[in-house]
């Protein structure tokens, strides 16, 4: 399936995963890694690898994390990303629960 995104789904997807390993306002190194698969799986290229490094040392700006942008066929796949990169360091926070459950209800 993440072969099927075109460039700017492919950002699109990392700035949300970025953006909810953020929700605690701490990227643990579980997360980082997490991203740094989620860059190769994707196939980013050096570029898109730097902008994405960015966005784990200042988070994405909220309005450029809208849910109702993320095309209907690959809603599935950003919300299964998003619940990898909130599980990936062992530790569900609650912020990530809220706003994992407003993503999904934005999504519905």
């Amino acid at each position: 399936m993440l072969e099927q995104l075109d460039r700017g789904e492919r950002l699109q997807l990392m700035k949300f995963v970025c953006s909810f390993a953020w929700a605690d306002l701490e990227i643990r190194p579980e997360e980082r890694e997490f991203v740094g698969r989620l860059i190769q799986r994707l196939k980013l290229d050096p570029d898109e690898a730097r902008q994405v490094e960015g966005w784990l040392k200042l988070p994405p700006r909220p309005e450029s994390v809208d849910p109702t942008r993320i095309p209907a066929e690959h809603r599935r796949l950003f919300l299964a990303e998003i619940e990898g990169v909130i599980e990936a360091d062992g530790d569900v926070a609650e912020e990530e629960l809220e706003n994992l459950a407003l993503v999904r209800d934005l999504l519905s």
